[in-house]
C-alpha cells in the first residue's frame, strides 16, 4: 500500500459510534463549563492582555505558523488539512489540568476555555477554510468535498456552545453541585474520550499502522511548533512566567475531539485528516504531561506583567 493513498482512504466510523462520540465532546464541554462563572470574565477588565495575547496564539498565530510549517515540509494533502484543522480548534479539554500541574494560572486557563469555545464556533470553521484554500494540494480536496461552512458552525455550536451556557448556568444556581460533579466528569469524560480514539484506531487498526511512522514526526513536531508558538508570543508581550506557561499550554494542546467529529461529518473520515488528528489527541497527553513536569519542578519567579 502506497503512502500515497492514505489521501484517498477512509476511516471507518459508523453512525452509532458518531453519535456517541458528539454526546461525549458535549459532556467533555459541560464539564468544563461547571468550572467556569461569569466572574471569570471579569478577567476580561481587569487585565485584557493575558486573554487577548492567548487568543492571538490561538486564533492567529497557531494557524499562520501551521501554513508555514506546511508549505516547508510538504505533506500529503490529506495530512495537511488534518494539520489545519488541529490548528483551527480551540484548546483542548485537558489545557486546565496540565496548566494546574505546570503552575500555571489556572484562572487565565479556565477563562481561555470560555472565550476560545465561543469564538471557535466561527473561527474555526473560518481557519480551516481560509488557510487550506492556500495550499492547493488541500484546497482541491476541498473542493472536491465542498463543505458548508455554515452546517460547520451549526455543528460546533451544539457541541460547544450549549454544554458550554448549560454548564455555566448549573455553576451558577447550583455551585456546590457544580464542584462536586466537575470532578467526577472531569476524569470520567476523559477517560471516554480517549478509549473512543482507541476504538478508533483499532478498528481500523490496518490503516493505522501501515501510515503511522509517516503521521508520528509530522504530529510530534506540529505540536513542539505550537508550544513554542505560544510560549514566544507570551515572551513577546512580556507576560509573567505563570501566564507564559498558560499560554504556552493553552496552545500546544487543541481540542483534536471536535477536530475528529468535524473530520468524521464533513470529510467521511478522510484518511490522512482523521489519522493525524488521532494521534494528536494522544500524543498532547503525552507532551502535555512532560511539559507540566517539567515546569512543576520550577519556581515560579515573576508574578507580574511587563508594561
Amino acid at each position: 500500500m502506497s503512502v500515497n493513498s492514505i489521501d484517498t482512504i477512509h476511516i471507518n466510523f459508523n453512525e452509532a459510534s458518531l453519535w456517541v462520540l458528539n454526546m461525549a465532546l458535549a459532556l467533555v464541554m459541560f464539564g468544563i463549563a461547571l468550572e467556569i462563572s461569569l466572574s471569570d470574565f471579569k478577567e476580561l477588565f481587569k487585565n485584557p492582555k493575558p486573554i487577548l495575547v492567548g487568543v492571538l496564539s490561538q486564533f492567529l498565530l497557531l494557524p499562520a505558523v501551521t501554513f508555514l510549517l506546511v508549505f516547508s515540509i510538504n505533506p500529503l494533502p490529506s495530512v495537511a488539512l488534518g494539520m489545519f484543522m488541529v490548528a483551527a480548534c480551540p484548546g483542548g479539554n485537558i489545557s486546565n489540568f496540565i496548566t494546574h500541574m505546570a503552575k500555571g494560572n489556572s484562572a487565565l486557563s479556565v477563562c481561555l476555555t470560555a472565550v476560545a469555545t465561543l469564538l471557535a464556533i466561527f473561527m474555526t470553521p473560518l481557519n480551516l477554510e481560509f488557510w487550506s484554500s492556500f495550499y492547493p494540494p488541500a484546497a482541491a480536496i476541498l473542493t472536491t468535498i465542498a463543505i458548508a461552512p455554515l452546517a460547520m458552525v451549526k455543528l460546533v455550536f451544539l457541541l460547544l456552545g450549549i454544554p458550554l451556557v448549560a454548564g455555566m448556568m448549573v455553576n451558577y444556581y447550583l455551585p456546590a453541585l457544580a464542584k462536586k460533579v466537575a470532578k467526577l466528569l472531569k476524569v470520567v469524560s476523559l477517560i471516554f474520550f480517549v478509549v473512543l480514539i482507541f476504538i478508533a484506531l483499532y478498528t481500523n487498526r490496518i490503516i493505522f499502522l501501515e501510515y503511522v511512522f509517516y503521521v508520528f514526526w509530522i504530529v510530534v513536531l506540529h505540536n513542539l511548533v505550537a508550544f513554542t508558538t505560544g510560549f514566544s508570543i507570551a515572551k513577546v508581550f512580556g507576560l509573567s512566567s505563570e501566564n507564559t506557561r498558560t499560554i504556552t499550554i493553552e496552545t500546544g494542546i487543541q481540542n483534536s475531539g471536535l477536530g475528529l467529529l468535524l473530520i468524521f461529518t464533513f470529510f467521511d473520515g478522510l484518511g490522512g485528516m482523521a489519522l493525524l488528528t488521532a494521534f494528536w489527541g494522544i500524543w498532547h497527553l503525552v507532551s502535555g504531561l512532560i511539559l507540566a513536569t517539567f515546569w512543576s519542578s520550577k519556581t515560579i519567579e515573576d508574578k507580574k506583567e511587563l508594561a
